[in-house]
């Protein structure tokens, strides 16, 4: 008989299915966290005729979301850190699906506000958390892809919207659809609750498959340890995950929140009935999601070290990136769909490989507040370009030229991809992982 200890046992482990559980779950809560984000900017052309609110006006109600985001990943970041994945989830998902259902009792723009405001805060906490728990049951060659499945979440999230949206309005209207929606994450709080727990304290996980989760981490330590916070800004690592999201993710929050209203006022797509055009768009940001984590993950079980894999993937989907520029020469919707959809799915790689980063570079006591951290930057760059969209907005629409407006801000789009990965390259030129001493 083998020893579950030889070698040939932790190169295949007999037990597949546990880990890859703890990704469905990751899924699906990040799943329900773009559902609940998503939902405003489905519902803005609804709600600014019912509040008359102006592009401006819309704008501040993102920036509401992003800077109590911002703030709230920092905090969330640490404090997962600090009461472990387990807990420090529960509470984040609690939060934001009371803030959810909050937005239901809302009567004007500042209500919204204040509702997003709360919003942004508990949702902060789900990528700290996430990552957090791939880098506890993953070794480094799995990371990236484990990384992509749960990311894939922000994609489907916004598909399901797409369905559950219409067909609630339908029979209800857009108060109930908070109400729904928001409930979600109670339900998905009963099976964390019962299926989660570390590697080395889960009863359900077999021997093979606890040891090959450990073969490959850094340290087999699952003690929290507690870290100085502040000492991280010290460290080139940190900036090159701020640059990765600070300069990113606001992009992608303009995809997010814009795209429904740019394709109602280019190809006067009617949001109340289910549409293809966006579902196929959001469709493709799955595809690029997974697609960007398996790349870079196989480019190390050939045997590239893993940051070269990271960084080369990297660049190619910045440059795949520019294409977004072509948007302002397409002939109909389909053609815009096609260059749109290519966008959000290199995106989706992008992020995938940046959040993976995290993983591999920081010490798995550090990952929540590594990943806090970037993501705060990406919400701070949140709050400005969201300003910028919506002033830029309302002066193109008051010339009469709305669509030209969007133009401008997809070709700022387009180069964004690689500033940060040159920004990157070159705070990473030396690929060693931080040690956990240099943090306490």
């Amino acid at each position: 008989m083998i020893s579950p200890d030889t070698p040939d046992t932790l190169t295949r482990p007999v037990s597949k299915n546990y880990r890859w559980l703890i990704v469905a779950l990751l899924f699906t809560a990040t799943t329900i966290n773009y559902l609940d984000r998503q939902i405003i900017g489905l519902l803005k052309p609804i709600l600014e005729v019912e509040f008359g609110w102006t592009e401006t006006q819309f704008a501040d109600i993102v920036i509401a979301f992003t800077a109590a985001y911002a703030a709230g990943l920092a905090g969330f970041g640490w404090f997962i850190d600090k009461v472990g994945t387990k807990a420090g989830y529960s509470i984040t998902v609690v939060w934001w699906s009371l803030a959810g259902m909050l937005h239901a009792v809302a009567r004007s723009a500042t209500g919204f506000s204040l509702a997003r405001a709360a919003l942004g805060l508990g949702e902060a906490g789900n990528f700290p958390a996430a990552v957090k728990t791939v880098t506890e049951w993953f070794p480094k060659k799995e990371r990236a892809l484990a990384t992509g499945i749960f990311n894939a979440g922000t994609s489907v999230g916004v598909v399901v919207a797409l369905f559950i949206v219409p067909w609630i309005l339908t029979g209800f209207g857009w108060q109930e659809v908070f109400w729904i929606t928001g409930a979600l994450g109670f339900v998905w709080l009963l099976f964390w609750l019962l299926l989660y727990e570390l590697p080395a304290r889960q009863k359900r996980l077999s021997a093979e498959e606890r040891a090959y989760i450990l073969q490959g981490q850094e340290s087999r330590t699952e003690e929290k340890v507690p870290i100085r916070w502040f000492r991280l800004f010290r460290l080139p690592q940190t900036w090159a995950l701020i640059a990765g999201k600070g300069l990113i993710d606001p992009i992608f929050w303009f995809f997010l929140f814009w795209l429904p209203s740019y394709f109602s006022s280019t190809f006067e797509l009617d949001l109340k009935k289910i549409s293809p055009e966006l579902m196929i768009i959001y469709t493709a940001t799955t595809v690029g999601s997974i697609g960007g984590g398996y790349l870079s993950s196989w480019l190390i079980r050939r045997g590239w070290p893993t940051l070269k894999a990271r960084k080369t993937v990297l660049i190619v989907f910045a440059l795949l990136e520019i294409s977004i520029i072509l948007v302002q020469f397409a002939p109909n919707v389909w053609a815009a769909v096609g260059l749109i959809s290519l966008a959000v799915a290199v995106h989706q790689a992008w992020a995938t490989n940046v959040f993976t980063l995290a993983s591999d570079l920081f010490p798995k006591q550090a990952v929540s507040s590594a990943v806090g951290i970037a993501g705060m930057a990406g919400a701070v760059g949140g709050i400005f370009f969201p300003k910028l969209v919506g002033g830029l907005l309302d002066a193109y629409k008051a010339a009469g030229n709305l669509e030209g407006g969007y133009n401008v801000l997809f070709t700022l789009c387009g180069f964004t991809y690689l500033t940060a990965w040159l920004i990157i390259h070159l705070l990473t030129r030396k690929p060693k992982p931080v040690d956990l001493n240099q943090l306490l």
